[in-house]
């Protein structure tokens, strides 16, 4: 790695063709109820975490990409009462819609979504600062997973068609829509993870308030056209500007039926207290985790390394499912601690348009100075970055070097207990079980964890001491949220609710049950009523 961070920002002739900017991007429409508002207030400007270096001095300047509007209460208001409109008690025209007529707006969708896809790729790639690589992936596993939405959701609507008949009575089960759904993204996957409830809510019948991440707004604007264009007036409204802004007034007004959150703890549990319904608003979250790994002393130690690094640090370690801490045998702690800061510095940093590249600038400006902090806790309690002579422990403005903390203990309480989302890794060695497993068992978070051994009653073991603890355990693979087939969730202040292609359908909708007696002429009446297609409920 070189030692000189600031070669790694481009002077503006070294980016390559594609990837340059033409135009900023002045988005100055918001969407409620169906039609584009033409925003004449204040504006939110947005830089890239890419600097370019001035090509006579080298100074690092910020890089514009464009701003959005700042919208206030009066927008958030206007947008909420566009969605209860739509949705208007479940009467509604999209609610209304059959299952077909629903399935066939979004494949409407997303044929506009595809459309767009360089201008989204390209965005991302600015925005936040994900490889282009990656960033390509992640908006054609977004198409994807909406595709795998669409699919279990015919299947789930043929099985709910079906009239059940116990005990004297014969029922229809099917899901209907909660009501108006907030949906909030995080930075990290603004479109995958944004989608991973957005598409559900929509296919499910309900109306959306859509608020964008503060870092990753921008890649949105080319899709507003189509979501105009593809759902009835008032179904997708769009949110602009400070949370702090338009998000209490909304909460505040009871009337919010669904909260699906993907983000921080802290800032999810002060918007829930501001709900006056609390019993009436249902919750799907994703939040916080910090993901163990455990190194047995039987384990591939290799196929460990390798495991690890892509755990630890790729998309420089900004993914909830990354790992957050390493515990490693002691025995064996030595022979890991070399092999994978060797990997380390393999690992290519640079710009998000480098081929192969891993290590890219962080999208969120306070992030470097964080680690910084971190880095600076553990040195004063007996830690060392142990890569150091691989620029470990190096940052400049937006780039952070990937840096390995050895050994890590309780006292460096940002590392060892916070979740870093960053570059950086502790790693603790351990001489029995039970100080990784009391780890994962006391703490706050609970997503996933790691496990690493080829001794089947190690294995046996830790799956059954974790099993209660963590959503997901991993044997011998870095935690991951993939397949979407998958449930995705989380214990304690990880998550709420379940998230999968099936799951996410589940968690946006709600049991209808309509029944009656057993008896000819009600099996007659529904018989009719079902026959006669006058009712959008009864099919």
């Amino acid at each position: 790695m070189n030692q000189n961070l600031i070669n790694f920002f481009p002077k503006e002739n070294e980016i390559p063709e594609h990837f340059r900017l033409q135009n900023e991007i002045s988005q100055k429409r918001v969407l409620i109820d169906g039609e584009f508002i033409e925003w004449e207030g204040p504006f939110q400007e947005v830089y890239s975490p890419i600097y370019t270096r001035s090509s006579s001095t080298d100074e690092l300047i910020k890089t514009k990409l464009g701003s959005y509007p700042i919208c206030t209460t009066k927008e958030s208001d206007l947008a909420l009462k566009s969605a209860l409109k739509a949705f208007n008690g479940g009467r509604g025209e999209w609610p209304s819609m059959s299952v077909s007529q629903r399935i066939s707006a979004m494949e409407n969708f997303i044929v506009k979504m595809v459309e767009q896809r360089e201008k989204v790729v390209k965005l991302l790639v600015w925005e936040i600062c994900k490889s282009y690589k990656d960033s390509e992936k992640e908006f054609d596993r977004t198409v994807d997973a909406i595709k795998c939405s669409i699919e279990a959701l015919k299947e789930l609507d043929i099985n709910s068609s079906r009239t059940k008949a116990d005990e004297g009575v014969v029922a229809q089960v099917k899901k209907s829509p909660y009501g108006v759904v907030l949906c909030m993204g995080p930075y990290n996957y603004p479109l995958n993870e944004t989608f991973a409830t957005l598409i559900p809510a929509l296919l499910m019948g309900n109306t959306v308030l859509f608020k964008p991440p503060r870092r990753g707004t921008l890649l949105f604007e080319p899709l507003l056209n189509a979501f105009k264009e593809c759902f009835p007036k008032g179904v997708i409204n769009t949110l602009y500007g400070r949370g702090k802004d338009v998000i209490p007034a909304l909460m505040q007004s009871g009337k919010i039926n669904v909260l699906a959150f993907i983000g921080s703890s802290k800032v999810v549990n002060g918007m829930i207290k501001e709900h006056p319904n609390a019993n009436s608003l249902h919750s799907v979250l994703g939040l916080d985790a910090k993901n163990a790994a455990i190194i047995d002393k039987t384990a591939d130690i290799d196929l460990a390394v390798k495991e690890a690094v892509l755990g630890s640090f790729s998309f420089n370690g900004q993914r909830c499912t990354a790992l957050k801490i390493i515990f490693v045998h002691s025995s064996v702690a030595d022979e890991f601690n070399k092999k994978f800061t060797q990997e380390i510095s393999k690992l290519k940093v640079g710009m998000p348009w480098e081929e192969n590249v891993t290590i890219t600038p962080l999208a969120e400006p306070d992030k470097p100075q964080y680690v910084q902090k971190c880095i600076d806790e553990a040195l004063q309690n007996k830690g060392e970055i142990i890569n150091k002579e691989n620029g470990g422990g190096q940052i400049l403005n937006s780039l952070v070097s990937p840096t390995v903390i050895y050994p890590a203990n309780e006292k460096m309480n940002l590392l060892y207990n916070n979740e870093q989302f960053a570059p950086i890794i502790p790693i603790v060695p351990f001489d029995d079980l039970e100080s990784p497993i009391s780890y994962i068992t006391n703490s706050t978070k609970g997503q996933q964890a790691a496990i690493f051994s080829n001794d089947e009653d190690t294995v046996s073991y830790l799956v059954d001491a974790l099993c209660c603890q963590v959503g997901r355990i991993n044997i011998n693979a870095q935690c991951q949220r993939g397949p979407d087939t998958l449930p995705f969730n989380g214990r304690k202040n990880s998550a709420l609710g379940t998230l999968s292609t099936i799951d996410a359908l589940y968690a946006l909708s709600i049991d209808s049950v309509v029944a009656t007696k057993d008896t000819q002429s009600n099996d007659n009446l529904i018989d009719t009523v079902i026959k006669s297609g006058k009712s959008s409920r009864l099919s």
